[in-house]
């Protein structure tokens, strides 16, 4: 467990040292060299030493079949899909609190538009590439083998959950963050890769660091359903959000049966 933590920690202090006393565009392209650097070795592809193979495992580095690629990109697509829309349909049920989501990601409205996006993607790849990494990988691959999947995957998302409890916006999610790692947890056990996983995580950081925490894409400016009644716009998201988690599920299944043909 405590590896896992460092592993994630590690990329995440870099970006945080880097950005702060870096000038963009410059920390943004050092810190796509550090991403670089990082995958190669947590991925045990350098240096090949003694311990390679042991990172290679903690990686889950192996080679999809066709058919779980495609399974595990659907996943990962769901996952999205479930992630913004119960964004959606609970700031209709209660206010979106834009002064906490939006106040620790303020630099971005400062910066040029080209810039601000090309910040939020390096910033979306280091969340996802670290934090897949450390608690997907180095974290729940050790409780899998000792305890099982299961518990795997709910203690790694327990530390997933305690690790983001610093953002202001934390408090307010907490159900989403425990749930989505959840979901990267099964992505990641039934694929046996993290690759699914780090292009979801990605993803949904590209729209919550553009959207929900800051105003590069827009606001959300839906008032909740005790104000203007249940509408159609509620109802379409809880629709989606239901689909999605169906689907998302039965696409489980379909990764489960095929999980003894990965090698």
């Amino acid at each position: 467990m405590v590896t896992g933590l460092l592993v994630t920690l590690i990329g995440i202090t870099f970006w945080g040292i880097d950005f702060a006393f870096i000038p963009i565009p410059w920390s943004l392209l050092i810190m796509v060299i550090i991403l670089w650097i990082y995958v190669k070795y947590f991925s045990g592809s350098w240096p090949q030493n003694n311990n390679a193979e042991f990172r290679k495992n903690n990686f889950r580095k192996i080679k999809l079949p066709g058919r779980v690629w495609k399974l595990g990109l659907t996943g990962a697509i769901l996952f999205i899909v479930i992630f913004q829309s119960g964004f959606v349909v609970t700031f209709r049920l209660i206010q979106f609190p834009e002064q906490e989501f939006k106040s620790q990601y303020k630099i971005l409205e400062t910066l040029p538009r080209a810039l601000a996006w090309l910040t939020v993607l390096v910033g979306s790849l280091v969340a996802g590439i670290c934090e897949e990494t450390g608690f997907r990988g180095y974290m729940q691959v050790p409780i899998e083998k000792r305890y099982g999947p299961y518990w795997g995957i709910f203690i790694t998302s327990l530390f997933f959950f305690l690790l983001h409890l610093n953002k202001t916006w934390a408090p307010l999610i907490t159900i989403h963050i425990f749930f989505a790692s959840i979901l990267l947890g099964l992505l990641a056990y039934y694929t046996r890769s993290l690759l699914p996983g780090m292009l979801g995580h990605t993803i949904i950081d590209v729209f919550n660091f553009s959207y929900w925490w800051s105003s590069l894409a827009g606001n959300f400016a839906w008032k909740t359903i005790r104000i203007t009644g249940l509408d159609a716009h509620f109802i379409f998201w809880s629709l989606i959000l239901m689909i999605s988690i169906i689907l998302f599920f039965f696409t489980i299944g379909k990764l489960k049966s095929l999980r003894n043909a990965i090698i």
